[in-house]
């Protein structure tokens, strides 16, 4: 058995996410407390007792996002539970980086917070939206994209085979709708986060984030790491803060990740985190691995249940 983690990322939010963990486990408590010492900020309070709003704000979502990974991360470690090869969407990819060693707790904790708010500030003016396009293949995304003529819309998230995340303007989001059921797509989907990530919009933004990148301390991690820029792993070569920075304006490749991972004989993937979406692209990707999820005490207790037993 060889185990890859995963880390969600933006989108995976939910009110009240991790609470009965928190409840239960003391590590978990202890994660949370120590991020709210670091930025000064109730993590606790926002993420269980806020409302979907606030917690969908970009600046909250990824910090509490970040904090729940962590802290299962933790009671993972104690139980013995560990991986060598890691990936995460978008967002996750900073979970990744801090578990491989590339980044000390309250470093990532900080730029983490650090780029929420960047992102949300840094949004050009406009009505963005972002969409999910099923059933049509990448490169019919792509031509599609190309023949919006009344916005902007552009490829985010090459999640899994016959799923791709686009973002755009109202227009050009309504025109590629059209354009894409017409070259055969089953559905085009909204999907809850409200600025064009992962395209050339967020140029200012990626900027920004380079100017704080190169404030910290930044390793190469001591983990296999696939970066969402290109799905290929973090080399020793790799200039960190360029890929990091450039991160928030290229598109997302998560499914030539997950093959990526296969190819170097992952068979078990554990989603850490709110949701199960990741979960979901992989079972897209191969149906040939196991897949496990923890995003409550339930299902965290099985997976160390399962994974033991294995063991």
């Amino acid at each position: 058995m060889k185990i890859g983690f995963l880390f969600p990322g933006q989108g995976s939010q939910s009110l009240g996410m991790g609470e009965d963990l928190y409840n239960f486990y003391d590590e978990i408590r202890e994660i949370y407390k120590k991020v709210n010492q670091i930025l000064g900020i109730d993590v606790v309070n926002l993420t269980f007792s806020s409302s979907e709003e606030e917690l969908s704000q970009t600046k909250n979502t990824q910090i509490a996002i970040f904090t729940m990974s962590l802290g299962i991360l933790e009671v993972l470690k104690k139980n013995g539970i560990e991986a060598n090869n890691l990936a995460g969407l978008s967002l996750g990819e900073y979970t990744a980086l801090e578990y491989g060693g590339a980044l000390d707790f309250e470093t990532a904790v900080k730029i983490v917070e650090k780029r929420g708010e960047i992102m949300q500030n840094n949004i050009p003016d406009g009505n963005w939206q972002m969409a999910g396009v099923l059933a049509l293949s990448d490169s019919d995304v792509e031509k599609a994209c190309k023949m919006v003529t009344k916005g902007f819309v552009a490829p985010a998230n090459y999640n899994c085979p016959g799923q791709v995340v686009v973002s755009g303007d109202e227009e050009g989001i309504a025109e590629i709708t059209e354009i894409a059921k017409e070259l055969g797509a089953k559905k085009v989907s909204p999907i809850k986060t409200y600025g064009p990530f992962h395209t050339e919009k967020l140029e200012i933004a990626s900027e920004k984030l380079r100017l704080e990148l190169e404030k910290i301390d930044i390793n190469i991690p001591n983990k296999i790491v696939y970066k969402n820029i290109n799905s290929e792993k973090y080399e020793k070569s790799d200039n960190m803060i360029d890929i990091l920075a450039k991160h928030v304006k290229s598109p997302v490749h998560f499914s030539r990740i997950i093959q990526n991972m296969i190819d170097d004989g992952v068979d078990t993937f554990i989603e850490i985190g709110p949701g199960k979406i990741l979960t979901s692209l992989v079972k897209r990707v191969s149906r040939d691995v196991k897949l496990i999820n923890i995003n409550d005490k339930e299902s965290l207790e099985q997976a160390i249940f399962e994974l033991k037993e294995i063991k």
